[in-house]
């Protein structure tokens, strides 16, 4: 996929404390290894569009988010479109494993 301008992301997922923040962050891959090129999105629980970040080598993405209710929408070549609903919190990390 191409042409939407997001940055791209690659971000060490160990890298980070949460501290006063929430996080949302994760791994795309597909058959087992980290895929280039995905798109992750993060939609508001009205679905409106917030930010978005490509993957980098590692396959990986990052919000920081205000606490509440969030969707991460992944978009990856072949087609792959996933969607995941998650629950930000202040000071904690959610991690999710994207299969593309």
């Amino acid at each position: 996929m191409t042409g939407c301008g997001a940055p791209e992301g690659g971000v060490a997922l160990a890298d980070v404390d949460a501290g006063d923040q929430a996080v949302i962050q994760g791994t795309v891959t597909r058959d087992g290894r980290p895929l280039r090129g995905a798109y992750a999105r993060l939609l508001n629980e009205s679905d409106d569009f917030v930010g978005e970040v490509a993957t980098g080598d590692e396959g990986t993405f990052r919000f920081f988010a205000a606490d509440g209710t969030w969707k991460v929408r992944v978009l990856a070549s072949q087609g792959f479109t996933g969607e995941y609903p998650v629950l930000a919190e202040v000071g904690k990390i959610v991690n999710l494993e994207v299969q593309a």
